[in-house]
């Protein structure tokens, strides 16, 4: 006849094993609930501060990535840049705002391409925005850099069967430290704006602000 001392306490073992296989359960299941609630929480900051059609920072992102960079410069030269569509609205009144949404697509590459590790971001509509380090701010660098920049932009974006041809206007301007970047993006934005009124009778558009 089995001992009952020794059935309790294989009872109690294996009460022992449920419990702990249990709690082990539990645990798992509380740490896939945090993962997930750690991941939404990364996509609804990465939604707050992200376009959601090129994936480019948002204009608030910009800015404050844009501080944080210029706190950071060490004396690096920085250099903003502004750049806007040239006749964007009439890619979406032929061709329909899907057709649209893909060339700001291709732009966001390419002005990602074009930037490598720096910052750039979707303001808003065609408009873009960058903050450029730069070996100098000698004029003839980056006119070079925004003659490259402004022919990537102008090569033929694929849509379906048939291709686009977009041109950006562009403005650039150094910035000579943490508080003066509103007032190069005026000024490269004031650039950009005088590019586009001489852009009819030039091959590329673009002017370089004065420092």
């Amino acid at each position: 006849m089995p001992d009952p001392i020794t059935i309790a306490s294989g009872i109690s073992a294996a009460g022992a094993l449920v419990s702990a296989w249990q709690l082990r359960r539990r645990a798992q299941r509380a740490e896939a609930e945090l993962a997930l609630l750690q991941a939404e929480l990364e996509a609804e900051r990465h939604a707050a501060s992200h376009d959601p059609l090129t994936g480019l920072p948002n204009r608030r992102a910009f800015f404050r990535l844009a501080a944080a960079l210029l706190t950071d410069a060490a004396g690096q030269p920085l250099v903003a840049i502004v750049l806007d569509l040239d006749g964007f609205k009439q890619v979406n009144d032929r061709y329909g705002h899907a057709a649209g949404d893909q060339v700001l697509v291709s732009v966001a590459q390419r002005l990602r391409a074009f930037a490598g590790d720096n910052l750039v971001a979707r303001l808003g509509g065609d408009e873009f925005a960058g903050l450029l380090a730069t070996p100098t701010v000698d004029r003839r660098w980056i006119e070079h850099a925004t003659r490259r920049l402004c022919e990537a932009l102008a090569a033929p974006i694929p849509l379906g069967t048939r291709t686009v041809q977009v041109t950006a206007s562009v403005g650039l301007a150094p910035v000579h430290g943490p508080t003066q970047l509103t007032d190069a993006l005026c000024r490269a934005d004031a650039a950009m704006y005088q590019a586009k009124s001489v852009g009819a009778v030039r091959a590329t558009r673009e002017l370089m602000a004065e420092c």
